[in-house]
């Protein structure tokens, strides 16, 4: 069985044999609605392998081979007129470097686009009537070249771009927020810098009879709101339903791809393995949705990919479920935790089980937008997650707002993970912190967390953090020293029954052989002031104090109360829990206390 993983050329991979998620219905629907198209996806999302396949069903160069490609696929039953009818000329942006000057940028593009005009010539060679001049100070002289040459063909030109805004997303991740060069970006996407000069002549020959369709990918619409002017034809098309699964899985075919693996495998798929592991694909990858009108959401495809050629090796769930090619994503988060509103909004998502309300996704932001923070209003932070992947539509309430939320347990663990650095800086610490954690997990007992909270996690905390600290605020942080999704599927607000359990460590079904326990934790928050003490008369009392405080042991017994019957119910949803369950009561920043609820 052969999986694709991180393969993106569509002609290798249908020869090849490869598994492929047969998209090419929809080439139809692409092909009518404009010809001038912007398609944002997350990294990691497939858009490369979608260019791939427009490349070789357009392509005239692949004439010969079509059948072969696309004999077997969807769109053999209904054809458009234009396939196999197109000069393709394709550049990746990915290649052009945003390191050095501003000529050093300009030449590395130039040298790109050069490039892909030779490999054109190269590929047309017996069909194209003449040569191109190559241009290599100038590559816009050799685009003009090019447009002089194709006048005198009969095919028109398909111009494909991937990952236009590579340079802007480089810039933002090798620098912090802080010390970006705004002038260095500036430069290139205004005035006659060479990436907006770029977009302009391609601008000007799709107005004419250069390029008969454009269609472009990146991840965010920054570049595109820069260069404006320079390119304003371009229709966006990636928050349109009818596209929300152009790049992505579906359930029903992951779980034909799952059975082919147990097929693979000769593990029996009627057993209660097959579910287990399909739980554990849905938690971590799924959650994905671009459209409000779309009805289903959609698994990152490279993510599950990743994860069943681990599983194909042995047979069994990998150990680590998070595929180190998306962890740079976590550079975005810490991007926004930076910002003067991003701690409290990414504490928020953590701890909100995820779901923000916003009136509306901004479709334009530039990079000025990105530099300064005074705009940098909750819209755009959520809107530059959303793009980035890391949140996505959960659905619209009844006021007519937009909910988005985190889409899955990969991506909450970037957030967790930053949370983790803002609250323990200091990697020793971070290690004694999850050392109290191996004893909850492997003794069951809470004292060594509890008392690493109150020590250490408090004095992290500033004044102006107490506005908007509160009982979540707990829970978030023993959900970051807490979290291990190689033992525990890991799940804050979880929903039993129309309750919500505060935090929930359910053993993953691949790891029940471990001398493990899962664990339940309840939390109250108790203010200062409602003890009528300070922070520093809070500080001196004895335990024996502190749980004998009328607020406290009212707390404390609410939170034992519910973990209890919590308890009951997820002894009954899941089969031979090894169950540890705990009340734990902060009071304010200064203090806590806990008891098992038994």
């Amino acid at each position: 069985m052969r999986l694709p993983y991180a393969k993106a050329d569509f002609k290798d991979l249908i020869t090849g044999g490869y598994y492929y998620c047969d998209r090419t219905d929809l080439i139809p629907r692409i092909d009518n609605i404009g010809d001038s198209l912007l398609f944002l996806r997350p990294r990691r999302f497939g858009k490369s392998l979608l260019l791939s396949m427009l490349e070789n069903y357009y392509d005239i160069a692949k004439k010969d081979m079509f059948e072969q490609l696309f004999g077997h696929l969807k769109i053999s039953k209904n054809l458009t007129k234009l396939c196999s009818s197109y000069f393709i000329l394709k550049f990746d942006f990915s290649y052009v470097s945003s390191a050095g000057t501003i000529k050093d940028i300009q030449q590395s593009l130039y040298n790109h686009v050069n490039e892909s005009i030779k490999r054109f010539m190269i590929k047309y060679k017996n069909v194209i009537p003449g040569k191109i001049d190559i241009n290599p100070l100038n590559a816009l002289s050799s685009l003009y070249s090019l447009f002089s040459m194709m006048q005198e063909c009969d095919h028109p030109v398909y111009l494909l771009i991937d990952e236009y805004d590579n340079f802007a997303n480089e810039l933002m991740l090798l620098t912090s927020p802080s010390s970006l060069d705004e002038s260095l970006y500036l430069a290139a996407v205004t005035k006659d810098g060479p990436l907006r000069t770029l977009f302009k002549v391609i601008k000007g020959e799709a107005n004419s009879s250069g390029f008969a369709k454009t269609f472009i990918t990146g991840v965010t619409p920054v570049v595109m709101s820069d260069i404006t002017s320079g390119y304003n034809i371009a229709e966006n098309i990636y928050n349109d339903r009818i596209f929300n699964g152009l790049c992505g899985f579906y359930q029903n075919e992951v779980e034909e791809l799952l059975r082919q693996v147990y097929r693979y495998c000769n593990i029996n798929i009627h057993d209660d393995s097959f579910n287990n592991t399909m739980l554990l694909i849905k938690k971590y990858f799924n959650g994905h949705k671009f459209s409000l009108r779309a009805k289903e959401n959609i698994y990152n495809p490279t993510a599950v990919i990743y994860f069943l050629k681990q599983f194909i090796k042995e047979c069994e769930p990998p150990r680590e479920m998070m595929d180190n090619n998306l962890a740079v994503d976590e550079q975005k988060i810490e991007y926004v935790s930076d910002l003067s509103l991003g701690k409290e909004k990414v504490f928020d998502l953590s701890e909100k089980n995820s779901k923000i309300e916003i009136s509306s996704l901004q479709q334009r932001f530039g990079v000025r937008e990105l530099l300064n923070d005074d705009s940098k209003d909750s819209m755009f932070i959520m809107s530059y997650l959303y793009y980035s992947g890391a949140l996505t539509i959960f659905d619209e309430t009844s006021q007519g707002y937009m909910l988005l939320h985190i889409p899955n347990l990969i991506m909450k663990s970037l957030y967790i993970n930053r949370i983790l650095r803002i609250m323990f800086p200091e990697p020793g610490n971070r290690d004694n912190g999850l050392l109290a954690g191996k004893a909850l997990f492997t003794a069951g007992n809470i004292k060594p967390v509890c008392d690493f909270m109150e020590k250490e996690t408090f004095k992290v905390f500033s004044n102006r953090d107490y506005a908007w600290a509160n009982e979540l605020t707990i829970k978030t942080a023993f959900l970051s020293l807490l979290y291990n999704d190689i033992l525990y599927i890991m799940d804050s607000e979880k929903e039993i029954n129309k309750s919500y359990i505060d935090l929930t460590m359910i053993i993953r079904p691949d790891k029940r052989h471990f001398e493990i326990f899962d664990i339940l934790i309840e939390f109250k928050y108790v203010k200062l002031s409602k003890a009528k003490l300070s922070a520093k008369e809070a500080k001196k009392l004895t335990k024996k104090a502190l749980k004998e405080l009328p607020c406290i042991k009212d707390a404390m017994d609410k939170a034992k109360k519910q973990a209890r019957s919590y308890s009951g119910r997820l002894n009954k949803k899941y089969k031979n829990l090894k169950l540890k369950s705990f009340a734990v009561v902060s009071f304010g920043f200064e203090r806590i206390c806990w008891e098992k609820a038994i």
